[in-house]
């Protein structure tokens, strides 16, 4: 029987083990210890910003974002709808609503339709944007650089100047990905909005099991991050808390798991370029599939692969049962979030791109540590069909 090929996994062969064993034998393995300071700044010096601040989750860093931009009660978040749900749920937990935007080519949100909705759909009084379907204030828009491309932050910038959004990048699919050219040249993903969140769950391009960053253009912003981090102290020794906080903050263990990763990032995107493209050059012999680009202006990380059916003698569903009986992991892009139960009553615009995608993309097997003989029995598996 072939041996079983997941879709993405880590590859832990570096110093992982002994990083971790030292934490364990300092005897700091919860959220102090000095590896989560030096992961910080290990990330903040790849990334080319002033800090960075490690917390649990990618989720937990994008509930601290809307709290930092100040997103309120009953205001609206512009976000797309096709991306994963933890992108969308902290806009609720701080009881704001999520306005849902559609996609473009790259599965990033589609800039013309959000200039559209804020022009046509939206009304600018006194310095704020509010929705007329709703009558809410629009605060922030939500960018999901998906899968390792990147959205089109100029034209996204730009909109947001004109209409006063604080900007959040979900970069937790894309941390080593840079613009190539244009404003933003060699600027990350995660650091051009106002505030950036990165995830190092256990199928990212990097891993610390669970956790994430956080990073901000202002360095207040994430010394207040910090601070609510770590359930909001005010005088550590009496434990004085005069606001609500959380216990966000990464574990030592964590930060040592991600400082081995972090050694071995750029690796990790060699091994994912170079197995994309023996993935591109296999399915462009092959009618009715192919794997779709990354941005010509970008330098990806090649996080997912994501192959696009539009004629091909199986659906979507048929092709994943096929991989599975072929010992091949495989899934569908997500389900659609504005058609997804606690979110069917939202408002949103002009939704077709999505859909499109929604039905017609399998994700195929992109592990770091993808053989190349494990990518060619994944398109021979296709080649049968």
């Amino acid at each position: 029987m072939n041996r079983f090929i997941p879709l993405s996994v880590p590859s832990l062969r570096g110093n992982e083990l002994k990083y971790v064993t030292e934490a364990i034998e300092s005897e700091w393995v919860s959220t102090g210890g000095a590896m989560i300071g030096c992961f910080e700044q290990g990330i903040a010096s790849y990334l080319d910003v002033k800090s960075a601040i490690a917390c649990q989750s990618g989720t937990a860093g994008l509930h601290l974002a809307m709290l930092l931009a100040d997103v309120g009660r009953n205001d609206e978040v512009i976000v797309p709808t096709l991306t994963f749900i933890a992108a969308v749920n902290p806009i609720c937990y701080v009881g704001a609503k999520p306005v849902f935007m559609d996609c473009d080519d790259s599965l990033c949100l589609d800039t013309y339709k959000l200039e559209d909705f804020c022009r046509e759909e939206c009304k600018f009084k006194g310095g704020q944007l509010f929705n007329k379907h709703t009558g809410r204030r629009i605060k922030a828009v939500v960018v999901v650089h998906v899968f390792g491309n990147m959205a089109d932050m100029q034209r996204i910038m730009l909109i947001a100047k004109d209409y006063n959004l604080m900007v959040i990048e979900d970069a937790t699919e894309a941390l080593g990905t840079y613009f190539l050219d244009g404003i933003y040249k060699g600027k990350h993903a995660g650091t051009i909005g106002d505030i950036g969140v990165y995830s190092f769950n256990g199928n990212k391009i990097i891993t610390t099991g669970g956790g994430g960053m956080l990073v901000a253009k202002n360095s207040a912003i994430t010394k207040r991050a910090k601070y609510l981090s770590t359930q909001a102290k005010d005088d550590e020794t009496y434990f004085i808390h005069n606001e609500v906080g959380y216990n966000y903050r990464m574990t030592n263990l964590q930060a040592a798991l991600g400082l081995a990763q972090l050694e071995q990032l750029e690796d990790f995107i060699e091994a994912k370029k170079r197995n994309y493209y023996s993935y591109k050059k296999g399915l462009d012999n092959i009618d009715g599939i192919s794997i779709l680009p990354f941005k010509e202006d970008i330098r990806p990380n090649y996080w997912f692969y994501s192959v696009y059916l539009d004629g091909f003698p199986l659906s979507r569903d048929e092709l994943i049962n096929h991989f599975a009986k072929n010992q091949i992991q495989s899934r569908p892009i997500w389900g659609l979030i504005h058609q997804q139960m606690p979110y069917q009553s939202n408002y949103a615009y002009k939704i077709e791109r999505a859909i499109d995608y929604h039905e017609r993309i399998v994700n195929i097997p992109c592990s770091s540590n993808l053989t190349t003989e494990e990518a060619l029995r994944v398109m021979q598996c296709l080649k049968e069909i």
